[in-house]
């Protein structure tokens, strides 16, 4: 199935998210200056999307979405997630496994 969905995640003025949908990438091919295509995505449906000055993309998002961040909202979505997913450091015990 195509990526069919073109999102584009900003911050507004007030810092809360904001996401646009578009049917296609035409609004965004006039609201962006188009610098080239991507060519090295491992989704391989992204090849060939498009890439925008100042926006960090193309992504996927679910199996129909190519998403578009701008690059605040990528910086700080990224620091969430790697808190998120970090290790708490402990290591497991090794205690009760018998000794040969």
């Amino acid at each position: 199935m195509s990526k069919h969905t073109y999102r584009v995640v900003t911050r507004n003025a007030d810092g809360s998210i904001r996401t646009q949908d578009f049917d296609s990438c035409e609004p965004l091919q006039r609201m962006h200056l188009q610098v080239g295509v991507d060519d090295c995505s491992t989704d391989l449906e992204l090849r060939g999307k498009p890439v925008f000055r100042g926006l960090i993309g193309p992504m996927p998002e679910g199996k129909d979405i190519v998403r578009y961040e701008s690059p605040d909202v990528f910086e700080s979505l990224t620091k969430e997630w790697c808190t998120s997913t970090a290790r708490t450091g402990r290591r497991r015990s090794r205690r009760g496994v018998a000794s040969r």
